[in-house]
């Protein structure tokens, strides 16, 4: 079959990533062409928004996140997200990913903690996954200096931070909490086997490649690709039933489009309700693209719709 057209608002994340060449591929290469990538697309939070840099306790140390609260939401009792950004687990970090977190402040009216957890390869996986808990366990342990409800709690993260957001469900389900009201996987890496179709037909696929989530999943995996732990490879899940609420949103265009597709179909069979959306046309990372492109623009406006309505 041939390959469905890319949208033209994902020029402008190839012209933001051809620089890129100027860096080697090297792990300090990659995260620096990742980080001039992010500046190329960056936009500040509105004025009126409150930022702040803070640490969490965690098992390897403090954990840096960065709190995003808009001008819309209440001193006390606000919605709550905990964001998770992507880059393989092994780049990106509060700074490259602040776009997409005020973003989620601002629409959804909700208070927006952001993690900047250990990257692989220095350190392989669990680690992001404790960093990521213990955040969430501090957000609801620090709810009222935090002014946020532990009702009204949810998750969101892209491409890795999808992952981590799935996890995040499935833990707190296992554990008996605390509390998430629903969960945005955004071209989420669910750790589906890499045969599926879109590993296939999106193999050199524009902002995310075969190659590159075989690369990032070693990493993450070193000596243990193939686990069964639902807490490295999400898709893995025996049981995915007493899950909160989820929107699943793929690009039609990358190679992961299947992780999104298979979770939000299993989700489904077990009763959870989900929505599954596939951005046309578009690529791995398309909310980059929202400030010049009116498409992607939409696609994230639905991302914000959700969360603003299930945390209401």
């Amino acid at each position: 079959m041939p390959k469905p057209p890319i949208h033209p608002d994902m020029q402008l994340l190839a012209a933001a990533r051809a620089p890129a060449g100027m860096f080697d591929s090297s792990i300090e290469g990659q995260r620096a062409a990742w980080d001039y990538y992010s500046k190329g697309l960056y936009q500040p939070p509105p004025a009126d928004m409150q930022v702040q840099d803070r640490e969490v306790a965690g098992e390897g140390g403090p954990i840096a996140v960065r709190i995003y609260r808009p001008a819309s939401a209440h001193a006390s009792g606000a919605p709550g997200i905990l964001y998770m950004h992507g880059g393989g687990f092994m780049k990106g970090d509060l700074d490259s990913s602040e776009t997409v977190a005020w973003g989620f402040a601002e629409q959804a009216g909700a208070v927006v903690v952001s993690v900047d957890y250990r990257l692989t390869p220095e350190h392989p996986y669990p680690a992001a996954v404790n960093d990521c808990w213990a955040s969430l366990l501090w957000m609801h342990e620090h709810a009222r200096e935090l002014g946020i409800d532990t009702a009204r709690i949810g998750v969101a993260g892209d491409s890795a931070g999808g992952n981590l957001g799935a996890v995040m469900c499935l833990k707190a389900r296992d554990e008996g909490g605390p509390p998430i009201a629903c969960a945005a996987l955004i071209y989420p890496g669910t750790g589906l086997d890499q045969d599926y179709p879109s590993y296939i037909e999106h193999a050199d696929g524009q902002g995310l490649s075969l190659a590159a989530t075989r690369g990032y999943r070693d990493m993450y995996l070193p000596g243990n690709t193939e686990t069964d732990d639902p807490y490295a490879r999400p898709i893995m899940a025996e049981d995915f039933s007493g899950l909160p609420p989820h929107w699943v949103h793929s690009a039609e265009s990358d190679p992961i489009r299947d992780d999104g597709r298979e979770y939000a179909a299993r989700l489904a069979q077990a009763g959870v309700t989900v929505t599954y959306r596939e951005a046309k046309g578009m690529v791995h990372g398309f909310m980059r693209a929202r400030f010049k492109g009116e498409a992607a623009r939409a696609e994230y406006d639905l991302i914000c719709k959700f969360l603003r309505e299930q945390l209401a």
